[in-house]
């Protein structure tokens, strides 16, 4: 009959918490039909008990067939045939209520047996199963905790094992019980229609054929009626039937079919790992922390719905809102003690949701979704499709050298070899990019053929090798001081400021124009961690100051890497994530094509990336202010030597003359004090002879002041 909804035998296996709702409703009918069939039952028992009491009890019975249309079944999909069918019955049963005589055993074999045996088998049947399917359940549940709780550093292989054949068993049963509860809860909605209709019309064929007057008094025209319903009831059978048979067909195609995945970590050779999802739902251990070091996992049902990640408990009739997925960003963690954990962080970074897959394969598909979905390519007309050609591209696109002796041969080999033309373009399939960027190649941006370095080793380190044998002996703190007594660097400035990093990766870039190639080398870098399952990063304290940047070991607080500030010629943060920022550094040796070799270094930060990018362009300040304020010193040191010079000078002239004044005096006392002639008369010298004899004093005095 249409109308009739069924319980998806399909969706037992996934259990999620929309089928459990879509249970919760059987149940609630199946209650409803249990309680009602009870009243009905107690109903015609009373007709079967006392004839005398026959008039009051079909009255009664008309009463409740009249109340059917009152009734509020959950699954009232054909209500109006039944109660327009059900109403018709009401009204003959109330005319036969003045009828008084019924044959006991007529109306034990036509009217209380089928509503005996669907009272006592059936609706039975339904209590026993819900029984055992809530304890294959709970058994279910009990087995997915031990397993999630699995040591990933204690892996003892015969626990694991046992856990593992633990899980399989109480899924296989709970699938099996499920399924087989769902069967009898769709055969309840054909069952009811039988128990309700089969009883009336025995007892109408026990009062037509006992009662002459009431055959007599029944027409042709409720003959018909009683005859439709009885065909009515044999097709509601015969639907009944072929419906079983249909469901228990589909039973064992799945029992089949789901036999691999009972396992909680299958083989991915048998079942290979779909990377062009574009929706995803199942259950997942969610990490929610209950104070600074403890935290608890919750397990739940996540789905995605458009750009949204939603999470639901059993017993919810909706989901709730976890994440927005859009510009997002994922990347697998090691989470504790916990295995096949990732990590979602919401476009403005401050959101984070820690979450444990059941299996290596259903962690990667999940990473994998929601990359497409943060890429927005659920919007498109064709998602798995253009989803397998970004995956396709990234793969080919990225190519990451985890170590630097890798990175060195390949930077050498590249040299060497690298052709003069240029490569043609590629598209970025990683994100979406700025208009800026939109129209420039891939090849202007990064170097072609570019390793990806994804461990703290730098070429930085190389050209301060010999410094760094000796600073790295001592011991350095967050401050920059060491205990080498000649490693003064950053000592004297006046701006220190640390900040908490992690190292995602580096590689050489060729323009350093805009902030542009910083972002490309961020999706770069992001789509290879994550295509090629390169998670662990290494945490530093990123010292600040007015003369370098400094990557320092938080352990052992020796400086890992030095960059000097005046090799630094931009840095930025992400657009869209903000725990994401970046520099670029230009070496001080080597040359590629004659420029310089410049390297973008990216790392994820706990605070704002945009702060640590301030505070580098404030160093910079600081140190350009610096050196002019030193280069104005200097010179005005200049001047005032010169003055002092000029000065000195000035000094020494006046002394000579002072001395060529003393010196007239001298001579001009000396004439006054001439003696006199014997004859009494002066000696008048001649003008010739005293302009020689002044001549020969100056020159004198002159010699003897330059001597």
């Amino acid at each position: 009959m249409p109308g009739i909804e069924k319980l998806p035998i399909e969706e037992t296996l996934e259990d999620s918490p929309q089928t459990r709702s879509l249970l919760g409703v059987f149940e609630e009918d199946a209650t409803a039909i249990s309680s009602y069939s009870h009243q009905l039952f107690q109903a015609m028992q009373r007709i079967y008990d006392a004839e005398n009491e026959l008039s009051a009890a079909t009255h009664l019975t008309s009463k409740l067939l009249k109340d059917y249309e009152k009734q509020r079944f959950p699954l009232g999909g054909d209500d109006e045939v039944m109660n327009s069918t059900l109403q018709q019955f009401a009204k003959v049963i109330d005319e036969l209520s003045s009828w008084h005589a019924v044959l006991s055993t007529q109306l034990a074999d036509a009217m209380m047996f089928p509503i005996t045996q669907f009272k006592e088998r059936d609706l039975k049947e339904i209590l026993t199963l819900k029984e055992v399917f809530q304890i294959a359940s709970s058994d279910h549940d009990m087995a997915i905790n031990r397993y999630s709780r699995l040591s990933k550093k204690r892996d003892n292989e015969k626990v694991k094992s046992e856990v593992m054949e633990d899980v399989y068993t109480s899924r296989k049963k709970q699938h099996q019980t499920m399924m087989h509860y769902f069967t009898a809860l769709n055969t309840l909605q054909y069952k009811k229609k039988v128990a309700l209709l089969e009883p009336l019309l025995g007892y109408m064929q026990a009062q037509i054929s006992f009662f002459k007057l009431g055959s007599e008094n029944l027409t042709q025209q409720w003959e018909d009626f009683l005859n439709n319903i009885g065909t009515s009831v044999q097709n509601v059978r015969r639907e009944m039937e072929g419906e079983v048979d249909i469901m228990q067909q589909t039973i064992q195609d799945l029992e089949q079919a789901s036999d691999l995945l009972y396992m909680p970590d299958p083989d991915p050779n048998k079942i290979p790992i779909d990377r062009t999802l574009t929706r995803k739902a199942g259950y997942l251990n969610m990490r929610n922390k209950t104070s600074l070091v403890t935290s608890t996992w919750d397990r739940q049902y996540f789905f995605t719905q458009g750009g949204n990640l939603m999470s639901q408990c059993r017993g919810d009739v909706a989901g709730g809102l976890v994440m927005d997925l859009d510009n997002c960003s994922v990347m697998a963690v090691d989470c504790e003690d916990r295995r096949f954990c990732f990590q979602i962080t919401s476009f403005d970074g401050k959101k984070v949701a820690v979450l444990q897959a059941e299996s290596r394969k259903d962690c990667e598909e999940w990473i994998a979704t929601i990359n497409n979905i943060s890429k927005r390519i659920y919007l498109s007309e064709n998602p798995e499709e253009i989803a397998a050609r970004v995956n396709q591209s990234a793969l080919e696109a990225v190519t990451p050298s985890p170590s630097f002796q890798q990175r060195q041969e390949s930077l050498r080999s590249s040299t060497q070899s690298r052709p003069k033309s240029v490569r043609a373009s590629s598209q970025s399939s990683l994100g979406s990019e700025s208009p800026a960027l939109s129209s420039l190649s891939l090849d202007s941006l990064v170097a072609p053929e570019t390793p990806i370095q994804f461990d703290i080793i730098s070429p930085v380190s190389e050209e301060h090798s010999g410094q760094a044998k000796g600073a790295t002996q001592g011991r350095t703190n967050p401050f920059g001081e060491s205990g080498n007594s000649q490693s003064q660097d950053g000592e004297d400035s006046i701006l220190h400021q640390l900040f908490i990093v992690r190292f995602l990766g580096s590689m050489e870039v060729k323009a350093t124009e805009n902030t542009d190639v910083i972002y490309d080398t961020m999706r770069q870098i992001l789509a290879a961690r994550a295509i090629h399952n390169i998670f662990r990063m290494t945490e530093s304290h990123l010292l600040v100051t007015c003369e370098c940047l400094k990557l320092i070991d938080p352990q052992t607080q020796v400086t890992r890497l030095r960059f000097p500030l005046s090799s630094v010629v931009l840095c930025a943060s992400h657009q869209e994530n903000k725990r994401l920022f970046g520099f670029v550094l230009q070496t001080a040796g080597g040359k590629v094509d004659g420029r310089p070799i410049t390297v973008c270094y990216i790392f994820e930060s706990n605070n704002d990336g945009e702060k640590i990018c301030d505070s580098v362009g404030l160093a910079k300040q600081i140190a350009f202010h610096s050196e002019m304020d030193r280069r104005a010193t200097e010179k005005q040191k200049e001047l005032d030597k010169a003055k002092e010079k000029q000065q000195e000078e000035l000094t020494k002239q006046k002394q000579i003359e002072k001395d060529l004044e003393e010196q007239s005096r001298l001579i001009a006392a000396s004439s006054w004090a001439n003696p006199t002639a014997a004859d009494g008369q002066f000696l008048v010298l001649s003008n010739s002879q005293s302009e020689d004899s002044d001549a020969g004093e100056e020159g004198r005095k002159k010699g003897e002041s330059e001597a």
